[in-house]
């Protein structure tokens, strides 16, 4: 989906590491499933059952905390889409596979965890830059799938243009607020006009 830099992501390394590591598991599940704008990092720590100086021990602040939750979230997608697709040798799989994964990697995260996302600059940044290196991912895959005759031939880069228009317009909810379709739909759907239009 989605690139795999982890810059701004707390560092859990060293003693205790472990815990933290699970702490922070705790947390992006909880941000994904509620959000995070209604927060204080007070409530987090109750929710969480931990200390807020814990808490200070992921990020420095709310804002660096909610900005690695998301980092997080879109790194650990990446790794399960590379993975679905890696297992896809056929271009017309593998392209399906990597859209299906993407929808399946965003359909657990609650709209107003993206809502939140949109509202909130630096994450939405990580989303966007995510969302650019999606489109790009595609286009790789579209160009195989062209180059191994399975699919239509195609302008790719007007294909791609188009998809990327897409999918930014999901990320910034432009698509959500249009058709009522979660991120993770509206993928799904991307999926079946890609599919439908590219093969032969």
């Amino acid at each position: 989906m989605i690139e795999s830099s982890a810059v701004g992501a707390p560092r859990l390394t060293g003693r205790g590491a472990a815990r933290r590591s699970e702490l922070f598991d705790e947390l992006v599940a909880l941000v994904i499933a509620e959000g995070f704008a209604g927060f204080t990092l007070d409530e987090l720590a109750a929710r969480l059952h931990c200390s807020k100086r814990t808490l200070y021990g992921l990020a420095g602040s709310k804002e660096q905390l909610v900005r690695g939750v998301v980092v997080h979230f879109f790194r650990r997608a990446t790794g399960r889409v590379e993975g679905a697709l890696a297992a896809e040798r056929d271009p017309v799989a593998r392209l399906e596979a990597y859209l299906r994964a993407v929808a399946d990697e965003l359909a657990p995260a609650a709209p107003v965890f993206f809502d939140d996302v949109a509202a909130f600059g630096p994450a939405a940044e990580v989303y966007e830059r995510n969302t650019r290196a999606a489109a790009g991912r595609i286009q790789q895959l579209i160009e195989e799938g062209v180059a191994a005759g399975v699919f239509r031939e195609v302008h790719v880069a007007f294909a791609a243009e188009v998809i990327s228009s897409v999918m930014v317009r999901i990320q910034q909810r432009q698509v959500a607020v249009a058709t009522g379709l979660a991120d993770a739909e509206a993928y799904a759907q991307l999926a079946e006009l890609l599919l439908r239009g590219l093969t032969r």
